[in-house]
């Protein structure tokens, strides 16, 4: 048999009749296919544990997965082979924890409200590949590493260096938050999948057959960059946030990576290396978005790539290939050398209406420059 423990937030305001008519259902279905457990209410949250015959506790999870009156489930523990049921006399017992003053249930309670809180911090800090595997009932510690193909995005803020020396920590800070906030919604918009952010620079990636979505997702985001800087205060910070895009697609290992005690959920191979090394060719080329051929091979007939040549990318001794799209959006208006001198100024536009102690922006420098 298998246990499945789980939580989950109402997706809307519940009242008591709804929360009762949910466990006379689930008592009545449960009976006929010999499920027993417990469905607990605190709040805004269920709390439910199901057991029975392994199938069937399965059918039950993914039905409930797909239900609209749960949002953001979290599975706590799936157990198999279990021996002995915790419930055998409950098809369901539907407790409201709400309607109970016995301070026994108190501390049950708080432990419940703790669990909610904990689940959306750890929904903000976690890859979205792992919370799926919790969310399926899947130990994310037994994913084993397995070879994929990926389409592997990296941007990095252009003069990065001479931000951080020009403005405050606070200015800096928004600054990052809007340029990953405008990354993470078009990523993940196009199905992309951000894996991490580096300092200043956010590594994702798309499925090996998606680079339609990974050059739109790309576009999506210059041209909301372009809006941020048009529409800001002329003294904003957000004037000066240009970013290097650079796309490569190769087969890479995905999967846990770590120690005993640390790991990570992310994508390593030649093919990260390629998006990273072309990323930096961005300045040399004047192109605010340039790719590999492996790219543009997978590319759909609507584009209309720009081959802007061979290069060779650092740390590599093959020659890579490395095309852009011929649009406004992908191109600078002058050269790197000019824009930069364009990002310099405004920061000293910006700089001197603000000050900050030069050692806090020193220190921000020494954290954030690569």
């Amino acid at each position: 048999m298998k246990r499945i423990t789980y939580i989950s937030n109402f997706s809307r305001s519940l009242i008591k009749s709804e929360i009762e008519s949910i466990g006379h259902v689930s008592q009545k279905h449960n009976s006929q296919e010999d499920i027993t457990g417990v469905l607990m209410s605190c709040g805004s949250m269920f709390f439910q544990i199901l057991e029975g015959e392994d199938g069937r506790v399965d059918r039950l999870y993914a039905k409930i997965l797909k239900d609209e009156r749960h949002h953001q489930i979290r599975c706590l523990k799936s157990e198999e082979n279990i021996e002995q049921r915790w419930f055998p006399d409950w098809p369901m017992e539907i407790i409201i924890l709400d309607e109970k003053n016995d301070l026994l249930l108190q501390p049950i309670k708080i432990l419940l409200q703790t669990l909610g809180e904990s689940k959306i911090i750890l929904a903000n800090y976690t890859h979205s590949g792992v919370l799926q595997a919790m969310e399926n009932g899947i130990n994310p510690l037994t994913l084993i590493p397995r070879y994929t193909e990926k389409i592997i995005f990296f941007a990095d803020i252009m003069s990065f260096a001479s931000i951080t020396e020009k403005l405050q920590v606070t200015e800096v800070v928004e600054l990052l938050n809007q340029f990953f906030t405008v990354c993470t919604n078009a990523i993940a918009a196009r199905g992309g999948e951000v894996t991490k952010f580096i300092g200043d620079c956010v590594m994702a990636y798309f499925d090996g057959d998606h680079a339609d979505e990974a050059l739109q997702a790309s576009l999506d985001v210059l041209s909301e960059l372009e809006n941020l800087r048009n529409q800001s205060p002329v003294n904003s910070p957000l004037r000066v946030l240009y970013v290097g895009i650079g796309l490569s697609k190769g087969t890479v290992l995905e999967g846990n990576i770590g120690s005993q005690t640390k790991k990570e959920y992310t994508i390593i191979g030649d093919a990260v290396n390629v998006a990273a090394r072309i990323e930096s060719l961005t300045r040399q080329l004047n192109r605010f978005l340039v790719f590999s051929a492996a790219v543009r091979e997978g590319l759909s007939d609507s584009w209309k790539p720009l081959r802007l040549g061979d290069f060779y990318a650092k740390g590599r001794e093959a020659i890579v290939e490395v095309y852009s799209i011929d649009a406004p959006l992908t191109s600078q208006k002058s050269d790197f050398y000019a824009l930069n001198q364009e990002i310099r100024e405004q920061l000293d536009l910006i700089g001197s209406e603000t000050s900050e102690p030069s050692k806090q922006r020193k220190t921000l420098f020494m954290l954030y420059d690569r």
